[in-house]
């Protein structure tokens, strides 16, 4: 079996690394160089992102996701900055290699880049983010150059972008046919700017394909092919838990909805019974 590239780049894996070395963005562009690919997946609590950072996952998003996949919301436009701060501080407080990216909710960055840059902030003070991503293409140039010359790291998010499913018509393909041409130009802004990373959504492979040779930064893919420099998914679809019609994207490697349903029926009969708690579980 040949020897799969580690997360780190270093030649160090989860199971041989001496001590825990955080992944630094300068490790992200490292890898594109060396053609590495590299796994992100989202993380709200403390115990998935202990065990994604055990994996050997290198990077964690703590999304706007949590509205929809935590909180119980339709969609991702109602969360608010102040309920994603403590899923935030969680996951930070438990992932002891991961990079872990702060999602900058919908209305909390788009006014203007001093609201950016203070929305920002209070994610990398309040909650320990070391990066933070936001939606849009050209027309956020401002906001990421702000926070990359205050020392921000910003992921730049392209193509579909959910916070404008209403202007964009609900969930369908970018960069189809002439629009092409423009996600690629909005790509090489938004890097020019001083975004250390974008991330791609439901867009022609072949387009993402285009994007990731024509910067120099890596690109995440969801949606966008096997091109990219790295692939995300949400952990919840990845591991099966969330049940019903899925994104065609999505993979999932786990039955986590149905392991979880077992072992409730099973608690609910075992104390129906009696059966628990037995002596052994009693003081």
């Amino acid at each position: 079996m040949s020897e799969q590239p580690t997360p780190y780049g270093d030649g160090t894996s989860p199971a041989t690394a001496p001590s825990p070395k955080r992944t630094r963005i300068h490790h992200l562009r490292e890898m594109k160089e060396q053609g590495e690919k590299w796994a992100m997946l989202t993380a709200y609590d403390m115990y998935t992102a202990a065990t994604f950072d055990q994996a050997g996952i290198p990077v964690l998003l703590v999304g706007d996701s949590a509205s929809n996949n935590v909180l119980g919301n339709k969609t991702s436009l109602p969360v608010t900055v102040d309920e994603l701060i403590p899923l935030v501080r969680a996951v930070t407080r438990s992932a002891q290699r991961a990079l872990v990216i702060a999602d900058l909710p919908f209305g909390s960055y788009q006014a203007t880049a001093e609201q950016c840059f203070h929305t920002a902030v209070r994610f990398m003070k309040e909650a320990g983010a070391q990066a933070v991503k936001l939606e849009g293409g050209a027309e956020m140039a401002l906001q990421v150059e702000l926070l990359a010359r205050s020392g921000i790291p910003v992921m730049a998010h392209i193509g579909f972008t959910p916070q404008r499913e209403h202007s964009l018509g609900g969930y369908r393909v970018q960069g189809r046919g002439e629009d092409a041409q423009r996600l690629i130009a909005e790509a090489k802004t938004l890097e020019a700017a001083g975004a250390f990373a974008l991330l791609i959504e439901m867009v022609p492979g072949d387009v993402a394909a285009e994007i990731t040779k024509s910067v120099q930064i890596p690109t995440v893919g969801i949606g966008a092919g096997k091109d990219c420099d790295a692939q995300v998914l949400v952990w919840q679809d990845m591991a099966g838990l969330r049940t019903g019609r899925l994104p065609r994207f999505v993979k999932q490697y786990a039955d986590v909805h149905t392991v979880l349903t077992d072992a409730a029926r099973d608690f609910a009969a075992d104390v129906a019974a009696g059966s628990f708690p037995a002596p052994e579980h009693t003081f």
